[in-house]
């Protein structure tokens, strides 16, 4: 009967050591226990509606994202900060773009999206920036952007699940960024002139074959 002796370049298998678990770092632990700031200027237009928005802004900032939010009055700016129960750096950011899609004009409830998806962004741009126009041909330009009594734009953030705010010549967009890239082209086809129907019917045709990929 023989007997299997192993060979002296074989070494006898070793047992590795438990892997170290590890809690995840605080927001304050991250950044060496400093403070992380930002701070959102709030145009003149729009203190009156943050007055009346404020508790909508402050309850999610403060008790699901964990961070401190005040209103200066002497600046006249939003003032957020990290806490020391904070629990993800980002959070910070996440409520800064909240505050600021509110200062640009879009309701709380849809703004309140920023806080809980990640794949959503705002855009802005400005009327001038797609063609040059003034006086009369730029009050029908956005005429043609809002519709009557906003279907236009209502169709156009339906379609494309984004949410659009028209101030003046300024125009913001809010969602992801495939949809954010659909809404600009139509708004950007009506600035140039294109009549409304026949930017329907391209967005459909967009939308349709968007949902195919999904």
């Amino acid at each position: 009967m023989e007997i299997d002796n192993p060979s002296p370049t074989e070494k006898p298998a070793t047992t590795l050591p438990a892997k170290p678990s590890f809690q995840p770092l605080k927001a304050h632990e991250i950044s060496d226990g400093q403070v992380q700031f930002r701070k959102v200027t709030v145009p003149q237009h729009r203190y009156t509606p943050l007055k009346k928005a404020w508790l909508e802004i402050y309850n999610p900032i403060y008790e699901q994202m964990k961070i401190d939010i005040r209103m200066n009055l002497k600046k006249r700016r939003v003032e957020l900060k990290t806490r020391y129960d904070t629990p993800d750096i980002s959070n910070l950011q996440k409520s800064a773009d909240f505050v600021h899609a509110f200062m640009l004009g879009f309701d709380t409830c849809d703004a309140v999206a920023l806080l809980r998806l990640d794949e959503l962004y705002v855009d802005s741009f400005e009327i001038k920036d797609v063609k040059t126009l003034r006086g009369e041909h730029l009050s029908r330009a956005i005429g043609r952007l809002s519709g009557k009594g906003g279907k236009t734009k209502f169709a156009i953030e339906n379609a494309t699940k984004t949410r659009i705010v028209i101030a003046d010549t300024k125009i913001h967009i809010l969602g992801s960024f495939t949809n954010i890239k659909i809404a600009r082209d139509s708004l950007c086809s009506l600035i140039m002139g294109s009549p409304a129907g026949k930017v329907y019917s391209k967005l459909r045709s967009v939308t349709a074959r968007l949902n195919e990929m999904f």
